[in-house]
């Protein structure tokens, strides 16, 4: 089985490609956690995804084409499968990856797409801090310190919050994505492919809703 996964930031795509690769035995090829990795070790390709990211601006497509193609051409996509979570994000990606499944004879079989108000998603991702001492993470509404100013897990007192999860930048990310996203749904929807689940579930449901789909 291949498969895409798409929703906007904050949606629960991590979640669900989590649940999609165990249930179904596929790789899952992220290139966002490529590119942390890439940015974590300070690499030249790091950096410039870390320029563009810190200020809500998706990647450009030469820093990631040659990626992922270069990982959809390895044995154990030929022989499990893959989902992709985190491309493509353009229209310019989605006819890009097309001609590469074409090049290696893999034919796609379904988008599943996460559907969220993007309302609801500047609440989630603008709520996000981090414990500088320990990096544990938190939410003020979510999943707040249990004692306040204070980190569970170390008992430091020092947060903040990255550069793309202030309110600002989060509504600038949800933007471009809104823009760049419905040209590759609307792709995709032409070919039949996309599968709309409502993401504003609870967690298991979507899961549930995206086991119906699949089979």
């Amino acid at each position: 089985m291949n498969l895409l996964i798409m929703g906007l930031p904050g949606a629960g795509k991590g979640t669900q490609a989590e649940t999609i690769v165990e249930t179904y035995g596929v790789q899952h090829i992220s290139t966002g956690d490529m590119f942390r990795a890439a940015m974590k070790n300070e690499t030249e390709m790091g950096k410039l995804a870390k320029s563009f990211i810190d200020k809500g601006e998706l990647v450009p497509d030469d820093v990631t084409n040659g990626i992922v193609k270069e990982r959809l051409a390895q044995d154990d996509i030929q022989a499990s499968g893959f989902l992709l979570d985190g491309f493509p994000r353009t229209i310019e990606q989605a006819e890009a990856l097309d001609a590469m499944l074409a090049d290696l004879g893999i034919k796609l079989d379904a988008v599943v797409n996460i559907d969220v108000d993007p309302s609801i998603l500047v609440e989630r991702l603008s709520g996000r801090f981090i414990c500088r001492t320990c990096g544990a993470t938190y939410h003020k509404v979510f999943n707040p310190t249990k004692i306040e100013g204070t980190c569970d897990k170390c008992g430091g007192h020092d947060f903040y919050q990255r550069e793309d999860d202030k309110p600002e930048t989060v509504k600038n990310r949800l933007d471009i994505n809104i823009k760049q996203g419905a040209p590759i749904l609307e792709h995709y929807g032409k070919l039949g492919l996309v599968k709309d689940v409502d993401g504003q579930q609870d967690i298991d449901k979507v899961s549930a809703a995206i086991k119906a789909i699949l089979g």
